[in-house]
């Protein structure tokens, strides 16, 4: 697979008919490796490892309705008192980060009103802080620590 912006971690890989997997900690089962699943895994384990972010607040592939149609957040991370706080979502390194993929972000944000939308294609990240009271976003300089969030 593809270099990443993000530390390297020991992932654990199999095959299954020919097929390549990756084990998803959250999801606690293998699942297909593409492309944008190599960046799932390891910006998870960047927020595991680096960010202090606890494994039992974050959830992968999460559903939800908009209108008529169900979608799914690739990441979803909640506060304490399980309130979504964080929708992450993951291109394939080789999609830019375009004005399309922050509406597509945006979007599920209409549903859970998070304060903070992230966006990575393992290469480039970009997290945003929204703030509902003042109706302004902010893209932060780096990425933020769990223990850094402002939850509530």
């Amino acid at each position: 697979m593809i270099e990443l912006n993000l530390p390297k971690y020991p992932a654990r890989l199999t095959r299954r008919d020919g097929k390549p997997y990756i084990y998803d900690e959250l999801r606690r089962k293998f699942v297909r490796l593409t492309p944008e699943e190599w960046v799932r895994q390891h910006f998870v384990h960047f927020l595991l490892d680096e960010g202090g972010y606890p494994k039992e607040l974050m959830q992968n592939e999460v559903g939800l309705q908009l209108g008529a149609t169900t979608k799914r957040c690739d990441t979803l991370l909640y506060d304490r008192s399980l309130r979504p706080q964080m929708i992450l979502e993951y291109k394939a390194p080789h999609i830019p980060l375009s004005e399309t993929v922050l509406q597509q972000i945006v979007r599920y944000n209409y549903v859970l009103r998070v304060p903070y939308l992230v966006l990575s294609n393992g290469i480039e990240h970009l997290v945003c802080q929204i703030d509902y009271d003042e109706m302004t976003y902010t893209f932060l300089p780096q990425f933020p620590a769990y223990s850094e969030l402002v939850t509530g």
